[in-house]
């Protein structure tokens, strides 16, 4: 008699749904039969340029001593990371990714009993996390497809240990002001932790855009959550980092795998760091992308939510229609039901040849 693992596994697990990613070029081009050269993604807020050529050469170096475990402590890049940020290297952890950190996060202080606090509308992997470990969630209305700061700290009760609040938000796009974030931690319970998630603060341009690093200085509860994934162009080498105070970096390394960067991420994500010429490059074409695509939005008459990320969400009355007519004309972007977001797609800032590729496509099926 065969068991039944399933129903084995705890109750948060069994309530879960795996994340669904954006559709790999090779899935489409198998699903319908395209060429994959013609396919164009802008579903994954994935860097359009390609890596850095410094992040490229040293990925080649680092190949000579793939017999060789990684440096487990990250010695290096964590050094480079102290020294340019002007905190210490205890106050850094690295991730497979900032969504590892995510999950080491909730591993640590999340139980059932407990809860965490995050707005509408918000990344996906927040519940995730919260729902394995057990935890209950008390999820904010949006406001304006936002975080509504003073509603979320409203929310916090007893049983609360952390805060999830991203900045900019994924999937909307929008951001919140250094003021909004100060009143707000000062409204926080010292013993609640607030998780400052970061993922595309390269791309902000806005002068009120708070820095959280500053902010570290003034709230021991805060861990800011970064990644080389998306203005660095790292995505597919999974590279992240949190910065703390040390007691909260060291409770972290508590549960973190031991090598959970592997040395080809350590030595890109060091190159990648040092290469301003690129992250330059990487802004600039987001700027360019994001005019380019909302000049074309208004101009089909099509709704937006404003963004400062390096994607951007748009409204259509039959938003899985067009989204089906987009994939079978071989232009893959994120389709937003897991969100219940039902009449937006997310489309991430491309080169202006896979923007144009995407207005192209619009004007025939709209």
């Amino acid at each position: 008699m065969s068991c039944d693992f399933f129903r084995l596994a705890n109750s948060g697990v069994q309530g879960l749904m795996p994340y669904q990613p954006g559709k790999p070029i090779e899935e489409l081009a198998r699903e319908l039969g395209l060429n994959p050269d013609t396919i164009v993604k802008l579903a994954s807020n994935e860097n359009p340029l390609g890596p850095s050529p410094l992040a490229l050469s040293a990925i080649q170096q680092a190949t000579q001593d793939l017999t060789r475990y990684p440096d487990g402590s990250g010695f290096r890049l964590k050094s480079v990371l102290a020294a340019q940020l002007d905190l210490s290297r205890q106050q850094i952890t690295l991730g497979n990714g900032s969504n590892d950190l995510l999950d080491l996060i909730a591993r640590c202080w999340l139980a059932p009993g407990r809860n965490a606090v995050y707005s509408e509308y918000a990344f996906a992997v927040y519940p995730l996390v919260t729902q394995a470990a057990g935890a209950g969630h008390k999820v904010v209305p949006a406001k304006d497809w936002g975080h509504d700061l003073p509603a979320m700290a409203e929310a916090i009760d007893d049983k609360t240990s952390v805060v999830f609040i991203a900045n900019p938000n994924n999937p909307t796009g929008t951001w919140l002001s250094e003021k909004q974030i100060t009143e707000f931690m000062d409204q926080v319970p010292p013993e609640v932790l607030v998780v400052l998630d970061e993922a595309y603060c390269e791309y902000v341009q806005e002068s009120v855009y708070p820095d959280g690093v500053e902010l570290l200085k003034r709230y021991e509860n805060l861990i800011v959550c970064r990644t080389f994934s998306k203005a660095y162009g790292l995505a597919a080498l999974r590279v992240g980092y949190s910065l703390s105070s040390a007691q909260v970096a060291e409770t972290l390394n508590r549960v973190r795998q031991p090598f959970n960067v592997n040395s080809l991420a350590l030595e890109a994500a060091l190159a990648a760091y040092s290469d301003s010429e690129y992250l330059a490059q990487s802004i600039t074409t987001n700027q360019a992308g994001m005019l380019q695509l909302e000049t074309e939005f208004r101009a089909l008459g099509l709704n937006y939510i404003p963004s400062v990320g390096n994607f951007v969400c748009v409204a259509f009355d039959d938003a899985e229609a067009v989204n089906q007519q987009l994939l079978a004309q071989g232009v893959i972007v994120r389709g937003l039901r897991p969100y219940r977001m039902n009449q937006h797609l997310r489309v991430s800032i491309g080169l202006p040849e896979e923007n144009q590729r995407l207005i192209d496509v619009l004007q025939t099926v709209i």
